[in-house]
């Protein structure tokens, strides 16, 4: 990720100097009045004069994940008329001052908001504060499943919003592997450590599975779905595609 920090205080400032050594390659953006901060916290800091707010249209433009060192509020206030979906906007994380807590505020699962606040409390020893179902549970992340592993996922906007439901309102679903690693759930976003979610059934075939049975269907496959359970699994199901080496075997 391409990741912009901002800070506007001198403290912030300087807790800014801490994520930019800990996350190499962060460029921090500050007022020109603390030029002098800014530059001793970056060698490649940027100060911009005028409003803090009329730099968030080009720091959207330009960066993939935004720390902001700002109080939560103001950040909401800032970004709120530059918001567009989930698609695309940045991945924001408020920062406090004192470098105690990392909260992601703007897409934390597509954008890596999430994945981002929990490499910085490793890197500056902050407590991430994740509000996403799945996150705070400890469930799957309907919408980012395998994304470590190189998996695509096929769905639509109201299918990955109707299977997430069923996951963490813990209502039954059907995860079926035929292709790609097995390792997906250690290798699952911010990781996992605990048990896999007792409301979501394995299966190695599709045709394995009753589709009345289910609320949702976590496909995981390189093949194209039969008709058949197209037409059952119409609004309710999710594919993942593993990648595939030139000779077309799976490689993850």
């Amino acid at each position: 990720m391409k990741i912009a920090v901002v800070a506007i205080t001198r403290h912030g400032i300087a807790m800014a100097g801490r994520v930019v050594a800990a996350l190499p390659g962060v460029q921090l953006f500050a007022p020109e009045k603390f030029r002098a901060e800014a530059e001793a916290a970056s060698s490649t800091a940027a100060c911009y004069t005028g409003k803090t707010g009329d730099q968030i249209p080009a720091l959207f433009e330009a960066f993939d994940g935004i720390v902001a060192i700002v109080s939560l509020g103001a950040v909401v206030r800032l970004i709120a008329p530059h918001l567009k979906s989930k698609e695309v906007d940045p991945a924001v994380v408020v920062l406090d001052e004192g470098g105690k807590f990392a909260i992601p505020i703007l897409s934390g699962h597509l954008g890596g908001a999430n994945a981002l606040a929990g490499h910085l409390a490793t890197a500056i020893g902050a407590q991430a504060v994740l509000t996403t179902a799945s996150d705070s549970r400890g469930t799957i992340g309907v919408d980012i499943l395998g994304r470590e592993l190189g998996w695509t996922t096929e769905a639509t906007h109201d299918e990955l919003v109707r299977c997430s439901a069923a996951v963490v309102n813990d209502e039954p679903v059907a995860l079926v592997q035929e292709a790609g690693s097995k390792d997906w759930w250690t290798n699952h976003a911010n990781g996992r450590k605990g048990p896999k979610p007792t409301n979501v059934s394995e299966f190695s075939r599709l045709e394995d599975v009753a589709p009345d049975t289910f609320a949702a269907v976590l496909w995981i496959s390189q093949r194209e779905m039969p008709e058949v359970y197209k037409a059952r699994l119409a609004g309710r199901s999710v594919t993942y595609r593993p990648p595939q080496d030139k000779t077309g075997e799976t490689n993850q």
